[in-house]
């Protein structure tokens, strides 16, 4: 059975750092196809970043440049380095894995496996 357990979450100031973790287990293999999404209170689920073999990588606009996804496939971990944080990255943040399709776009209905969440603040 596949779980998502996500690590890392916290409450920080404003320009400051996270990195949040999501372990897998239950796969044969590292899952090809990971990603983060996030849901701010009222507000709907929204894609952050995805990464694809370890390798290619694909953030949404309001992150690029100043969060970083990676894979650790050894440990069948992936990542969320969260620099110059704002208010507005204040969220729930959820990983998620999916086929290959998956990757490179946010289309929800592509993600097939979720973890519970790890709760960011960021305040001023």
């Amino acid at each position: 059975q596949v779980h998502l357990v996500e690590s890392g979450g916290g409450s920080v100031q404003v320009g400051g750092s996270l990195r949040l973790s999501c372990a897998a287990s239950g796969y044969a293999k590292p899952p090809v196809c990971m990603a983060w999404f996030r849901q701010s209170p009222g507000k709907e689920r929204e894609g952050v970043a995805t990464i694809y073999n370890g390798r290619y990588t694909y953030y949404a606009d309001s992150v690029e440049g100043r969060f970083t996804v990676s894979q650790d496939k050894a440990k069948d971990t992936m990542y969320l380095q969260m620099d110059s944080l704002k208010p507005e990255d204040t969220a729930m943040y959820y990983c998620a894995t999916g086929r290959t399709v998956a990757c490179g776009r946010f289309r929800q209905s592509d993600w097939d496996y979720w973890g519970q969440g790890t709760r960011v603040t960021v305040s001023s």
